[in-house]
């Protein structure tokens, strides 16, 4: 067996690029997942899985045929790893399209319901937001601004997603004409003067627009809504973050399916 010692190694060099830089990440057209769960859920789904490194006694044994598996030492590990405690397992994926399509279209089961991030920078609100999207039965759609798609932060919280359910990344211009033209009603998690509780708005078929953590819905994205919808809290709560208001919000959509 393929066994690395050396921290300079060519594939940990390379590793540790796709950690650090979004650029040579979209250049490679790889992108980095650590731990033995991503393996297992990267071989479920049919991931294409280039190189697996991993530690002694880690349980690579749900990576899939064909992957280059190379043994690493505990040292090695700690430096292509971007987790400050890494589990013994980090593998590198070809990345894949995020490019959205010409007209959209509902999904397997019919719903038609689609989440925009507008400007949302932490990677893990990205993934968990991913996250809570797949299991609701919304869409994604990464606007300008944004954490990467690939962020090993982003692809670490959302669990698997990646794997499984297709994110797309486009310009606020081509999301909403795409989100016209499939006639679907566009709003924004966001208070105005006429903003409606988010219980009384019909969420079977539609696009809703969750804002940055700091600054929310952009202008240039409020001024193509066709609404702004708020979640009711208490009085004293001033706002959620960007991850647990998507939530909400998507959780919300999918309450009558």
């Amino acid at each position: 067996m393929e066994r690395i010692t050396s921290r300079t190694n060519p594939l940990c060099t390379h590793f540790r690029k796709l950690a650090s830089s979004r650029a040579y990440r979209e250049e490679t057209g790889e992108f980095l997942c650590d731990s033995p769960k991503l393996l297992r859920e990267a071989a479920i789904w049919g991931a294409s899985v280039s190189a697996v490194l991993f530690t002694p006694g880690a349980d690579v044994s749900g990576a899939p045929a064909g992957a280059r598996l190379t043994e690493v030492t505990e040292s090695v590990m700690r430096a292509v790893s971007p987790m400050e405690t890494p589990q013994g397992v980090v593998f590198s994926c070809r990345s894949t399209e995020h490019r959205p399509p010409e007209r959209l279209m509902p999904d397997a089961c019919g719903r038609q319901r689609y989440v925009l991030l507008d400007g949302v920078q932490d990677p893990g609100n990205v993934g968990t937001i991913l996250r809570a999207a797949d299991a609701f039965g919304w869409t994604v759609f990464l606007l300008p601004g944004c954490a990467g798609v690939d962020n090993p932060k982003t692809v670490r919280a959302a669990m698997g997603v990646h794997f499984r359910k297709v994110i797309y990344q486009a310009s606020l211009e081509e999301a909403v004409r795409l989100v016209r033209a499939a006639e679907l009603p566009l709003y924004a998690a966001a208070l105005a003067e006429d903003t409606a509780d988010l219980r009384t708005v019909d969420l079977t078929r539609c696009a809703v627009v969750i804002g940055s953590e700091g600054r929310g819905v952009s202008s240039a994205a409020l001024a193509l809504c066709d609404r702004t919808v708020k979640i009711p809290m208490s009085k004293t709560c001033e706002s959620l973050n960007a991850a647990a208001a998507a939530a909400v919000v998507l959780w919300e959509g999918a309450r009558n399916d």
